[in-house]
């Protein structure tokens, strides 16, 4: 482990989950400074614009805080425009010399639209409608994937019982979930 490790953040597992009618996207509130667990009630995902898209980070607070402003902006500049806002605002990430240096990720949905942002330039749309990103967000991807074609559970039950099983699993996950859902049928 190299010495700056000891004192990195780490923490968050988000999770989206798209299933019939409905598209959830569920974030712990973990947040830990090395081995000491700072705050278990932080609430990583927050619906945006109109309310009409949610979006979850994974990394720096305060980089998230400045990525949910600036998708926001993209946004007003993009109305009904998710993923040409999403591009633009990864485009800015990318090339802009104070983005660059922002440590985050963020899973955005719409009623039609699961997207991953990275600082790396990526706009990824999974083929399943499933996302895991953060410290634990392989385990619940796995987790999700693994109960997708339970007939007894929605997308919110899935992603309870999966950030549930990468709670479990990841020391940097807890079970204080922040959930939010968009009606995909309307």
């Amino acid at each position: 482990m190299k010495d700056t490790d000891k004192y990195s953040w780490h923490g968050t597992t988000i999770l989206s989950v798209r299933k019939d009618n409905k598209v959830v996207l569920a974030g712990d509130g973990q947040v830990t400074l090395g081995s000491t667990v700072i705050k278990g009630t932080a609430r990583k995902v927050r619906k945006i614009g109109d309310g009409s898209i949610v979006a979850g980070f994974a990394g720096a607070t305060a980089d998230a805080f400045t990525l949910f402003e600036r998708l926001e902006g993209k946004l007003e500049e993009h109305p009904g425009q998710l993923r040409r806002a999403c591009v633009e605002l990864a485009k800015d990430w990318r090339t802009d010399r104070y983005l660059r240096r922002l440590e985050a990720m963020m899973a955005v949905i719409d009623k039609a639209e699961s997207l991953v942002l990275t600082g790396t330039g990526d706009v990824l749309e999974p083929d399943d409608g499933i996302i895991g990103i953060g410290s634990g967000g392989s385990y619940a991807l796995a987790a999700a994937r693994a109960i997708i074609d339970v007939k007894e559970f929605d997308a919110e039950a899935i992603a309870r019982k999966a950030m549930g099983i990468a709670a479990e699993i990841c020391v940097y996950t807890n079970t204080n979930l922040t959930i939010e859902s968009i009606d995909t049928s309307v």
